[in-house]
């Protein structure tokens, strides 16, 4: 499968995608941990500062595979081409397109290690970090995470759940005609039996005219939310699986509720192999094309200027699903198909 050329040309094409995510993930580590250290709270510290980042550097790794991938590129094509490697491999009867497989193969190997992350790995860390976070913080900070339900007249607000099912920081909003009549915060909700029951309990009963206050050591919860929705509920949408998306899409659907943010991630995972093939595209066809002979300096400009834009084109997309109404699908196939269109247009004229 892989001959000499190709082990010679994996071998460059991937030393410049390691290094390129090596240095992308060192400054997010780096500037997530400053940012994190304004939530120290409770037993949140900065050493727990630290080791939360490190427990979220699985899901780092695969939302910044794309970026990656196409600036590595540049940078081990372009090495290629600035000592003439390129030039002597096309001398030799090596066609353009042959030397593209060459970059294919390792793509491969590349798509097979991040897929497997994003679905295995990264759910799982984040959900566990989420958790250990909510609850050295004892509930004291403000969660920038979490989720928001509305079951009958009441809306939940949950900080996270630990695999053993236990929830963690939940606050509940009851209304009655439109007005407020309760507001329950509750420092966990423990399930036995199939029955739940919040413990550590602050309760504000709310009439026209007064509020009374109460704690609770524990609090009967009478309520059909199930661990499984829970979890979907409170994990991020851009760190679940693409079976979990799919289901809570469904959900949400069912409910009539509006699922585009899910499915927009839901595409996002099923089609980042095509989307990590185009931007390979593009990055050889600079490589052939306009940026054969430019500073590698430049290449990167030019790699980071294309990935910006083609995640801002994606963000813009998905919002404007909502409001024109057409599927969020648009929003990932429509500027891959533009690399996919751009990259051969290049590549042809390269010869």
């Amino acid at each position: 499968m892989f001959n000499r050329l190709d082990r010679y040309i994996a071998r460059n094409v991937l030393m410049g995608m390691l290094i390129v995510h090596l240095i992308i993930l060192g400054l997010d580590f780096t500037i997530s941990f400053i940012n994190d250290l304004g939530d120290t709270e409770g037993n949140y510290g900065t050493l727990q500062v630290l080791m939360y980042g490190v427990i979220r550097l699985p899901w780092r790794f695969y939302q910044y595979a794309p970026v990656s991938v196409l600036i590595g590129s540049l940078v081990g094509l372009g090495a290629m081409a600035s000592s003439n490697e390129l030039t002597v491999m096309r001398s030799a009867g090596f066609s353009l397109w042959r030397i593209l497989i060459g970059v294919m193969k390792p793509l491969l190997v590349v798509v097979l290690v991040v897929m497997a992350i994003g679905e295995f790995a990264a759910p799982r860390t984040e959900m566990f970090g989420q958790a250990w976070r909510t609850e050295l913080q004892e509930g004291n900070a403000i969660s920038r995470r979490g989720g928001w339900q509305r079951e009958g007249d009441s809306f939940y607000r949950f900080g996270s759940i630990r695999s053993d099912n236990t929830l963690l920081d939940v606050n509940r909003f009851r209304y009655d005609e439109g007005r407020l009549v309760e507001a329950t915060h509750a420092t966990r909700a423990v399930l036995e039996d199939d029955e739940w029951t919040l413990e550590n309990v602050d309760r504000t009963l709310i009439s026209e005219d007064a509020t009374q206050s109460e704690h609770l050591d524990r609090l009967a919860w009478d309520t059909s939310l199930d661990p499984e929705l829970l979890r979907l509920i409170i994990t991020d949408r851009n760190s679940q699986s693409i079976e979990d998306l799919w289901r809570y899409g469904s959900y949400l659907n069912a409910q009539g509720i509006s699922a585009t943010d899910t499915w927009l991630y839901f595409w996002q995972k099923v089609l980042l192999p095509l989307t990590l093939i185009s931007l390979v595209i593009i990055a050889a066809s600079f490589i052939f094309g306009p940026l054969r002979s430019v500073a590698a300096g430049t290449r990167v400009f030019y790699g980071t200027v294309v990935g910006l834009i083609f995640k801002y084109v994606q963000d813009l997309l998905g919002p404007a699903a909502t409001i024109f109404g057409f599927s969020p699908i648009w929003a990932i196939v429509v500027p891959m198909s533009v690399c996919f269109a751009l990259g051969f247009w290049l590549l042809r004229r390269a010869g």
